[in-house]
């Protein structure tokens, strides 16, 4: 009688739910050290046939191009570092040794030379900066979608599962039923969307500093005069001293978010930086043994240290020059004061 019965046993409605969909966390954004793209999904494999001679190389391959507009990410970084590293020295080093404007300008007109012809600066400045840009989007957008498939968020069941979920997440603890008790032990839905790092949310910021800062050096003088040859170090000079607070906290903005991006981007190439959302798993990786547990804990907090103390000294070198020697030039006087002045009164926020 009891085998009988136990041949007759249905399922719970909970444990069909349960084994319904199966949710481990979304994967994280690769160590640079362990980046690889990935196999492609089993439906998008080439089937075998007898006739297919040898077996295909091993050599994965990232589903979406995810690996390709990765290197695109990364070497759009290094051409756009040419401009940067000219422009932090004629900007901030050169004029912190020279201790004055006007004799830092020869250096800055003679170094625009090489970055603002007709093909350099394209090449340097405006298509790598796009391209960086418009790829770290591509990026989240295609480790979302990978998310999705792999974990679920795409099937049909996932809908119907989520308002379950939502569902008894919203009842009280009183008053909770036996429908709520039986979706209890499902795991959280997954947060589709990668982890947002340090790296990306300062690019971001930098994305919109440094359109400011391009709208009000370069787009408003060529629409204005037609060229931007008199555009230097005394133009933003002249601006601190018409309006100390906007140029103050645009100028601190663009360097914090400058140094920080440039400086942990520059750390995750070579391998020393954080991954994203570290700070939540650093007990989940913990391997039991105290020594190894104590010497990963030392490392991350030396890597720690060694980045964000190098961001700090390129942003206080670039601090010292900009805001220590050029922000101190003063108003312009004359005929190139009076031409300053017209440029900024066009702009529709001052």
């Amino acid at each position: 009688m009891a085998d009988t019965q136990s041949l007759n046993a249905r399922a719970s409605q909970e444990t069909f739910i349960s084994l319904l969909l199966l949710e481990p966390a979304p994967i994280e954004s690769p160590r640079p050290e362990t980046e690889k793209e990935l196999p492609s999904l089993p439906e998008e494999a080439e089937p075998e046939t007898a006739l297919a001679g040898p077996p295909a190389s091993p050599t994965p391959r990232s589903r979406g191009g995810q690996g390709h507009v990765l290197r695109i990410q990364r070497y759009s970084s290094y051409v756009f570092f040419v401009f940067t590293t000219c422009h932090f020295i004629t900007t901030s080093l050169v004029p912190l040794a020279a201790r004055s404007v006007r004799a830092s300008e020869s250096y800055f007109l003679l170094t625009r030379e090489l970055y603002q012809t007709p093909l350099s600066e394209p090449l340097l400045v405006f298509l790598p900066a796009a391209a960086h840009v418009a790829s770290g989007l591509a990026l989240r957008l295609l480790r979302r979608s990978q998310n999705l498939q792999r974990y679920g968020g795409a099937t049909p069941g996932m809908v119907a599962l989520h308002r379950v979920k939502t569902a008894a997440a919203s009842s009280s603890f009183s008053s909770a039923s036996s429908s709520s008790s039986a979706t209890a032990l499902l795991p959280t839905p997954a947060w589709p969307w990668p982890p947002f790092s340090t790296i990306a949310a300062s690019g971001y910021a930098l994305a919109l500093f440094l359109g400011a800062h391009v709208a009000l050096n370069r787009a408003l003088p060529l629409l204005v005069d037609g060229d931007s040859a008199n555009v230097g170090l005394a133009y933003v000079a002249h601006g601190f001293a018409r309006h100390p607070a906007l140029a103050g906290a645009a100028y601190v903005g663009l360097l914090g978010a400058g140094a920080g991006h440039m400086v942990w981007g520059w750390a995750r190439w070579v391998g020393v930086a954080q991954r994203a959302g570290w700070w939540n798993t650093r007990g989940q990786d913990a391997t039991g043994y105290r020594a190894v547990d104590r010497a990963r804990t030392r490392a991350r907090r030396r890597n720690f240290l060694l980045v964000n103390g190098v961001a700090v000294a390129v942003a206080v070198a670039w601090a010292a020059g900009g805001l220590g020697v050029v922000a101190r030039g003063g108003a312009q006087a004359g005929w190139l004061g009076k031409a300053y002045d017209d440029l900024f009164q066009r702009l529709p926020f001052l």
